[in-house]
């Protein structure tokens, strides 16, 4: 199996706040060296929702891509998200991504707008043709509110610029009749779908609990590739809890209750979201002491 195009280990990074609410680049650098040296990204997600994309402006989104990119860009690539619900917007924030020096984007799938597929494939076609960069689909039909379809990914996999999806749809059916179809890269978008996705063509996974389970699931997903599928099975056992256990509530919450309490500055978020609750971050930090990360 020839190497994806974006690796096989992502993570989709958590943005850390400063006491009064404002991005701290320094941690924002520590971060992301941490993820890369230590937990073995081949690829860093910035800006997406788990690094809370809602609340901060294009100004803040430029600014971290191209912290991230000076910091990790000479070892790992840098994937922006960049996907909004109107069509518009997202082609400015993807030229801004390029200009900051990104090397991929991440679109997610128009949210609340529910498009129709004709209409979806429009959006996208329009992103891609958009940019020289190469885009990541992100189809997360629980939150959007309306999935890709299959058929669609099929004809959106014609574009040349378009080789990769972020799958967390939860169909490993519907998944693997794309990835038979086409040449896409299908990346879990759910940390314990990722074994299950392995097994019929995926290519990786863009986590959140990989944060802390990164050089772990890496090692997870060697072991499937050289054909050591008990050592695999082995290491999603004991990983599974922490794969659910990230999204007991909102990932970035948890992340940034995991982080804390590993020394990095990045217990604050932005309202809509709050702190996790002390029990829930107890309940958390637990299952990363059981699990030894």
């Amino acid at each position: 199996m020839s190497q994806p195009v974006f690796g096989r280990l992502l993570t989709a990074m958590v943005t850390p706040f400063a006491a009064d609410g404002a991005i701290d680049f320094g941690q924002v650098r520590k971060l992301a060296a941490h993820l890369v040296d230590d937990q073995r990204n081949d690829a860093l997600v910035i800006n997406g929702t788990t690094g809370e994309s809602p609340t901060t402006t294009a100004a803040e989104k430029a600014d971290m891509i191209a912290a991230v990119v000076a910091e990790v860009g000479d070892r790992a690539k840098v994937l922006a998200g960049v996907g909004t619900n109107d069509t518009r917007h997202t082609i400015e924030l993807a030229h801004q991504a390029e200009q900051a020096g990104a090397d991929g984007l991440l679109v997610v799938t128009p949210y609340y707008s529910r498009p129709p597929q004709d209409a979806l494939a429009a959006h996208f076609t329009a992103v891609a043709d958009s940019t020289a960069l190469p885009v990541m689909l992100y189809d997360i039909p629980h939150r959007s509110g309306v999935p890709i379809e299959a058929a669609t990914l099929i004809e959106l996999a014609e574009h040349p610029r378009i080789v990769a999806v972020k799958d967390a749809k939860g169909l490993v059916v519907s998944s693997s009749t794309v990835i038979a179809a086409t040449e896409l890269d299908y990346y879990s978008g759910d940390d314990g779908l990722t074994l299950p996705l392995l097994a019929v063509g995926g290519v990786g996974v863009v986590g959140t609990s990989t944060h802390f389970t990164g050089a772990r699931t890496k090692a997870m997903i060697g072991k499937f590739l050289a054909g050591d599928l008990a050592g695999a099975i082995a290491d999603n056992t004991a990983l599974l809890p922490v794969f659910n256990g990230v999204f007991a509530t909102q990932g970035c919450m948890l992340v940034k209750a995991g982080l804390a309490a590993r020394g990095f500055s990045a217990a604050v978020l932005r309202l809509p979201m709050l702190p996790a609750s002390p029990a829930q971050a107890s309940a958390f930090v637990a299952l990363l002491d059981a699990a030894g990360l």
